[in-house]
């Protein structure tokens, strides 16, 4: 039928561009083409028999609620993200779902968005790399994937209109690769399009993107459909490549796209090949259904969970120990939080309870443990309460040897729809642990939060902190089997956690005004900007201890090509207890013509070691590793200079390093009257030839007036060629400068 479709009327092709309803696409019976389902991911199934939504307001089938995105970027291990995927789809196939709704690969800009805890990191290219994980192996299933929100879906305040003004080296370098590996790597089904606008054009009629970068530059061959409500205007989607709209707009913009055909305004091939694309989705072939292996994909779920926490301080309180007794405190102890709000809700088929957890793990090592409730969620909780509350807590405390308490953000305070205005954690859970930790009692903090939490006001009060993150149905007993050592933490922070809110480079232009977000930060986002400026942070991007210590050694690189390299590094397990280590690796340049971070991930690898064992990681640096987007020449280049590889604990720490010359690529700058005086003077052919006639042309008295004002060349240098000469009375002879211009078509290596 993609080949044919002579068969189908224009309305019957027009109305394969739109939903029949909230969750599928229309069948055409009379030809043969089936509906195809959809439900919201990325973390598990939510579906709906009737009464759909995409608000997560209704409710859904119980399925599986395996970690969201935020705990499985900490873990930094592509095996745990294939392992969501592959749970994910087998649960779609149960209910007969084609496409599932995720993975969300935004990057996570600021703070303060309300949907941070549905996507991997800062970073593009964990984001990428887990992204592509996941979708390779929901794929490898059956069922299709649906990468999104592309593109620049940073933030939910005004989230259905407002525009990213983001300029191209930015997009190229911080927004745009996760797509971009998603889509070359992984070949998702369909990318699903945003609602914002792109410097101005919304992302659903934006050709730039959805025709001459997804589909030019990246190869793409799937569909493109719309996130829920996203269009604005039918027929310019088809012309930009905007395959499917969802939901159903009851016929409205299927008649919209024939008149445009009938009046000619609209042609017709556009709508066949978007058509042809649909088409390949109902292609697809669809398993039979069998129940969800729900033992199966808790275990799974807690699995992943738990090689996702990350130990972000430990001075000597965990693992917990045996012969002594341990009071767990915090209301989220016993109604954790472990999920998200909005598309992605769902109605796990059981919840781990972190309290029951623990006491499972306590009887066997002779721990005995006793509760409070330390505060309440509730808004409606009163000043009285909230005092009696913390005074049980810190009474109970007072009695045990270590205090664990459990602190976090309720769903009311983050979800999709709307963003956060503030980091804190709520000021009633402030006070309980500053007053639990002054009990002597060494002091546990456990944290769950779907964003960044300030850990100002307590940090330094407390023993150990626990960052949980949002751990899925469950967190509860993978935070148990941390606590005891059950198993060893190796998580590390995909994200940085700053020490004011007001550090983040984003923090001026967030969320912007009058339906614009300016992201003037530029390419410096996260880490990038951190480690650049010299801004200190609580925890920086890649933080994560361990229970165990571990050794990095004998850095060795090897450069492979013009604009490639590989490298080896050497791990040992130096400590008591088997460890996962994460090594990353990040390049440092000041090569080429833009302003580069001070370093980069370029990438990492996640491996287990037994106590005194040594591995050797093998990891290659291929040429988008040294790359930077030139926007004169509207592609990747890798200026010919020094690369420093780094193998890091974390963004600020340095472990080895390893200085490496690339010849980068030769292209040609080609001068004009218009390039600036500096550039003629940078231009490795020109320059010298230029300074050469200049100096030549010079009188006695001029060179000495030169050689007594070196200077005097800085203050034309931005100045163009052409008003030089006009200062200058013609300083360069017309042909001389022909000559040059010739000159500078040669083949030069970027400077």
């Amino acid at each position: 039928m993609t080949d044919d479709l002579s068969l189908l009327s224009i309305e019957h092709k027009a109305s394969l561009l739109s939903g029949r309803d909230w969750g599928s696409t229309k069948p055409i019976e009379e030809a043969g083409i089936r509906s195809v389902t959809m439900a919201d991911g990325p973390h598990g199934i939510r579906y709906q028999e009737a009464d759909s939504d995409h608000l997560g307001i209704g409710h859904s089938s119980p399925s599986t609620c395996f970690p969201p995105a935020v705990a499985v970027g900490s873990s930094w291990d592509p095996e745990l993200a294939a392992a969501v995927g592959t749970g994910v789809a087998e649960e779609a196939v149960s209910f007969g779902v084609d496409i599932v709704l995720g993975p969300g690969v935004n990057i996570k800009r600021s703070p303060l968005c309300g949907r941070n805890f549905e996507y991997y990191s800062e970073d593009p290219l964990i984001s990428g790399v887990l992204g592509a994980a996941y979708v390779t192996a929901l794929q490898h299933v059956g069922p299709g994937a649906s990468v999104k929100h592309f593109a620049a879906n940073n933030q939910e305040t005004e989230r259905m209109r407002v525009s990213a003004d983001v300029d191209d080296r930015t997009l190229r370098e911080i927004y745009l690769p996760a797509f971009e590996r998603v889509v070359t790597e992984a070949r998702p089904a369909t990318v699903m399009c945003s609602y914002n606008r792109i410097n101005g054009v919304p992302a659903s009629h934006n050709r730039r993107l959805l025709t001459e970068v997804l589909r030019g530059d990246w190869g793409y061959r799937g569909a493109v459909i719309s996130d829920w409500g996203a269009v604005s205007d039918r027929v310019e989607g088809v012309r930009a490549g905007m395959d499917l709209e969802m939901p159903s707009s009851n016929g409205a913009t299927d008649a919209q796209i024939v008149d445009a055909v009938a009046s000619g305004s609209l042609d017709e091939t556009l709508v066949d090949a978007s058509v042809r694309r649909v088409l390949a989705l109902t292609e697809r072939p669809r398993q039979s259904g069998s129940e969800i292996p729900v033992d199966t994909h808790h275990r799974v779920a807690r699995e992943v969970a738990a090689g996702s926490v990350v130990l972000l301080k430990n001075d000597t309180a965990l693992p917990l120990t045996p012969r002594t007794t341990v009071a767990v405190i915090g209301e989220f102890a016993t109604e954790p939080r472990y999920q998200g709000g909005g598309s992605s809700h769902l109605n796990a088929t059981r919840t781990d309870i972190p309290l029951e957890e623990i006491r499972n793990l306590a009887g066997a090592r002779n721990v005995q443990v006793v509760h409070a409730r330390g505060f309440s969620l509730s808004p409606d909780a009163d000043a009285a309460e909230a005092e009696k509350l913390r005074q049980d807590a810190v009474a109970t405390a007072t009695s045990a040897d270590v205090a664990v308490v459990f602190a976090g953000l309720s769903e009311r305070e983050e979800s999709e729809g709307y963003d956060r205005t503030t980091i804190q954690l709520p000021e009633s859970q402030v006070q309980l642990i500053r007053e639990v930790a002054a009990t002597s009692t060494k002091t546990v903090v456990v944290l769950s939060n779907g964003g960044i939490v300030s850990l100002e006001g307590w940090h330094d009060d407390v023993d150990a902190i626990v960052e949980g993150f949002l751990l899925g149905q469950a967190g509860g007993g993978a935070v148990a089997d941390i606590l005891f050592g059950v198993v060893n933490p190796s998580g590390h922070l995909a994200e940085t956690i700053p020490l004011r809110l007001q550090d983040n480079p984003s923090w001026l232009n967030f969320p912007g005004e009058q339906g614009h977000v300016h992201y003037g930060e530029g390419i410096f986002v996260g880490y990038r900007y951190y480690t650049t400026a010299g801004v200190p942070v609580r925890y920086p991007f890649g933080h994560g201890l361990s229970y165990t210590t571990f050794e990095t050694t004998g850095l060795e690189v090897a450069v492979t090509g013009p604009d490639s390299a590989s490298a080896q590094v050497t791990v040992r397990n130096t400590g008591p207890v088997a460890g996962k280590h994460v090594v990353q690796l990040y390049v440092a340049t000041t090569a080429g013509p833009v302003r580069r971070p001070l370093r980069e991930l370029r990438s990492f690898a996640k491996v287990e070691l037994q106590p005194g064992e040594s591995r050797t990681a093998n990891l290659d640096l291929d040429r988008r590793a040294f790359a930077y987007w030139d926007i004169e020449r509207d592609d990747w280049v890798v200026a010919s200079g020094d690369y420093t590889v780094q193998v890091c604990a974390d963004a600020e720490t340095v472990l080895r390093e390893q200085v490496v010359p690339l010849t980068g690529d030769s292209i040609v700058r080609e001068l004009s009257m218009e390039s600036s005086v500096g550039d003629w003077i940078a231009h490795p052919v020109v320059g010298p030839a230029l300074m050469a006639g200049m100096a030549s042309s010079m009188t006695p008295e001029q060179k000495q007036q030169a050689e007594q004002n070196p200077d005097g060349l800085r203050m034309v240098e931005s100045m163009p060629m052409q008003q030089f000469l006009a200062f200058t009375n013609g300083a360069i002879p017309p042909e001389a400068l022909d000559q040059l211009i010739g000159l500078s078509r040669m083949p030069a290596p970027v400077v």
